[in-house]
């Protein structure tokens, strides 16, 4: 007789297992305990077997029939239900342990110890907020082209187009990680090629005229705000190294005796050398006094981390200036360059190493560290003592003017 909900619902436990039988090899199991199982009870190849079909009232008496009319049509077919079950199941796990997000967090803690920290927080925080969402879960091999694309189009729909051509490049990195490690065919990524925009090329707000730079330098010298931060900005100029690389320097980079700062850079992967001129020593062992005991030449409010990575840009707000139109921390990058070759003719060849730049090189770039380095330690001290004299008003003619 064909079981009824009313009949599960009034079913009372007994000493021992009880079994209430439906219909096709469907049973309820009544457990002591008052639990309540489904059963589905079949022969495959000779063998008697029984195959779980959950708990009730999780899966209802509808629910339990149409799972075991399911396992009948595998049977039906040949197909041993039970191991079809542990087959989908295998494959649910591997799918899982293949998804996007899987993987893609694999490469990233792989590549995370070669990046600076704040690029590989751009690179997590926009793979979580702009990827993951949407295709983290998916197996990677089975990701197709349009769904990327999906995901890149909406990330464009902010007005954020170059965070869509760096998510793509990122996805990208992530498929052909998944290729070299058996976990994918092929990256559909440049299949997309064209489909986006291509991206406007924004440069870094800074200032290049010699009397808006002499302008900037009197402001900074004014500055009221810590000791760290005025420090900063005061060597910003000088040093012109990357945001990220000045607020992270750290003491044991530096021989002020030889004059000579040194570190690894983390974009280019090579070691690099900075001259000192005399105006950046003297800032430096001011501020040595304050900041030598510990780990870095920039300490934050924690003595044991760097300043923050907005010290130096919201200084400059502080000062007046529009970090978005007038400078910013890299700006003065920019700003070394120009005038170092426009004003002081200096070869761009030198500049570009005491940028360091990716400069191609003969010899190879182990030898970057050291290349020009009797010319960049003149024109460390020539920026300097031009500075300086700009600072003090001294009448700036323009070389090209002159000419």
């Amino acid at each position: 007789m064909a079981l009824t909900d009313t009949a599960i619902r009034n079913a009372k436990p007994r000493e021992k297992a009880t079994k209430i039988t439906d219909a096709g090899g469907l049973y309820l199991l009544l457990n002591p305990n008052g639990s309540k199982w489904w059963r589905f009870d079949y022969r495959f190849a000779g063998k008697r077997k029984s195959l779980s079909m959950g708990v009730y009232p999780d899966v209802s008496l509808k629910d339990a029939r149409e799972r075991r009319d399911a396992a009948r049509k595998l049977l039906a077919n040949e197909i041993d239900p039970g191991e079809n079950r542990k087959v989908q199941k295998d494959a649910k796990l591997y799918r899982d342990s293949n998804s996007f997000e899987v993987i893609a967090r694999e490469w990233f803690s792989k590549n995370k110890p070669t990046w600076a920290p704040n690029h590989a927080d751009k690179i997590i925080k926009r793979l979580e907020n702009d990827v993951f969402p949407w295709l983290g879960g998916r197996p990677i091999a089975d990701i197709t082209a349009p769904e990327v694309l999906t995901v890149l189009r909406r990330i464009e729909g902010r007005g954020t187009l170059d965070t869509a051509h760096r998510a793509s490049g990122n996805c990208s990195q992530v498929f052909r990680y998944a290729i070299a490690t058996g976990r994918a065919a092929r990256d559909p990524v440049p299949d997309l090629r064209g489909a986006l925009p291509p991206a406007t090329e924004k440069h870094f707000a800074a200032i290049t005229e010699p009397a808006k730079v002499a302008e900037l330098l009197r402001a900074i010298d004014a500055f009221k705000g810590t000791f760290v931060v005025r420090s900063a900005l005061l060597l910003a100029p000088l040093l012109f190294v990357r945001p990220g690389e000045l607020r992270r320097a750290e003491w044991s980079g530096f021989d002020l005796d030889k004059g000579e700062w040194s570190y690894f850079v983390t974009k280019t992967k090579t070691d690099h050398l900075v001259p000192l001129a005399t105006q950046t020593l003297t800032i430096l062992r001011e501020l040595q006094a304050l900041t030598g005991h510990g780990r870095y030449v920039f300490s934050g409010r924690d003595p044991q981390k760097a300043m923050s990575e907005a010290a130096v840009n919201a200084a400059l707000r502080r000062l007046g200036y529009d970090t978005k139109t007038e400078i910013t921390g890299h700006g003065f990058r920019a700003m070394a360059r120009t005038i170092l070759h426009e004003e002081l003719h200096i070869k761009p060849e030198v500049i570009e190493h005491q940028l360091a730049h990716s400069v191609p090189d003969a010899l190879g770039t182990a030898y970057n560290r050291t290349k020009f380095l009797k010319e960049r330690k003149t024109m460390m001290q020539e920026w300097a003592d031009y500075l300086d004299k700009i600072k003090a008003g001294a009448e700036i003619i323009s070389m090209h003017s002159a000419a």
